[in-house]
């Protein structure tokens, strides 16, 4: 198994490359209108005070889910939850609903100092639960995927640098790999992307396949790494019922990279 978990490793450490830079690529469409924007509206962006902003998602009324490494601040202090805040929808302004941040919990075993190792890449979510339900009727939660099939399409939906007004949308992108609790894919991520849900469709209705940890531009080719969520999501509404907010201590080795002054300008991603 501890082979196993190597090359699992290696794969993600070849495919990040060794710059870590992180862009947009073509393919995406932004959710302007509010007809675009129809079906996706439980998408937005986590503010979080001076330390920028994440992609997040509603599962339920008053749950939402992001990427843990976004509730970190810069020396790896956890970000009060006071201070986050989930904008559903966003676009240009306008919001379809918002709401403040009660508590939240980090998956166990998630190390923000670790950054985009292996093991750390499928422990990258946090649960934030609101202060208030957002309505249905208003930003319908998503369902969580079952496993992906081999060669499974995707999208994502994601705020990010230089797009943090509105959403963007990627519709079609594929899984590449999965081994060890960990996906890639060849979506178009960058800065701000942290925690933006990927899709796959089952019927009518797209599900949650797994959330953007990080990812990189390597010869032209954008890459994306995510995590398996079921049992994760599992554990951590649990965890989110029987704790108040309890973030990992302080650990000042975990590196992000923030792009913007302050307030929700500077889009966060963590550096491989």
């Amino acid at each position: 198994m501890r082979g196993w978990r190597a090359s699992v490793a290696a794969i993600v450490a070849l495919m990040l490359g060794a710059s870590g830079a992180l862009a947009q690529t073509s393919g995406l469409i932004r959710l302007t209108d509010r007809d675009d924007l129809f079906g996706w509206e439980a998408v937005g962006r986590v503010d979080l005070g001076r330390d920028g902003y994440c992609t997040g998602v509603l599962i339920a009324p008053d749950q939402v889910l992001t990427a843990a490494h976004c509730v970190y601040d810069r020396a790896g202090q956890g970000i009060a939850p006071d201070i986050i805040r989930f904008r559903a929808g966003l676009r240009d302004g306008v919001v379809i609903a918002e709401a403040g941040v009660a508590k939240y919990v980090v998956a166990p075993g998630y190390d923000p100092a670790a950054g985009m190792q292996a093991e750390n890449i499928g422990r990258d979510v946090a649960l934030l639960q609101l202060t208030a339900p957002i309505p249905a009727a208003l930003a319908a939660p998503f369902h969580l995927s079952a496993a992906p099939a081999p060669g499974q399409r995707v999208s994502v939906v994601s705020y990010g640098r230089d797009r943090d007004k509105a959403p963007s949308w990627q519709r079609d992108c594929g899984l590449l790999w999965r081994a060890e609790g960990i996906m890639g894919f060849d979506c178009a991520v960058i800065n701000g992307s942290s925690g933006a849900p990927v899709f796959a469709k089952d019927g009518g209705r797209a599900r949650i396949l797994s959330l953007v940890s990080g990812g990189n531009w390597d010869g032209g080719e954008s890459r994306a790494y995510g995590m398996d969520l079921p049992d994760l999501v599992a554990g951590l509404k649990q965890g989110l019922r029987a704790a108040s907010y309890n973030p990992l201590a302080a650990n000042p080795g975990f590196r992000r990279v923030t792009v913007g002054g302050g307030g929700a300008s500077g889009a966060k991603f963590a550096r491989p």
